[in-house]
């Protein structure tokens, strides 16, 4: 069953995408994941605040596979890269 992992990110500093995005988009395939949503247009349609700067939708084919890729120590220095310059909220979602 497939699973998404759905980030609402908050850029604070954007000088750590260049490093971040290419090796973390090889990571995210290595996983057998893909990329369904980065960035693009944005409309709210309920509920109030902030709009996030970026919103990331990655699919996965299975929740041990999403884990994997998030668990994955080479992705470790990724987070840590873009906690440097942005604030995440990232959940795991199975899918249908």
């Amino acid at each position: 069953m497939a699973a998404y992992a759905i980030g609402r990110l908050q850029m604070r500093d954007p000088s750590w995408l260049a490093e971040y995005g290419p090796k973390t988009a090889a990571l995210v395939e290595k996983h057998g994941g893909k990329y369904v949503v980065r960035g693009g247009a944005m409309e709210r349609l309920e509920g109030e605040g902030d709009l996030p700067s970026v919103v990331v939708v990655l699919e996965f084919p299975s929740m041990e596979q999403a884990k994997a890729w998030y668990n994955d120590p080479e992705y470790e220095p990724m987070i840590k890269l873009r906690q440097g310059g942005s604030d995440l909220d990232l959940v795991l979602v199975e899918g249908l």
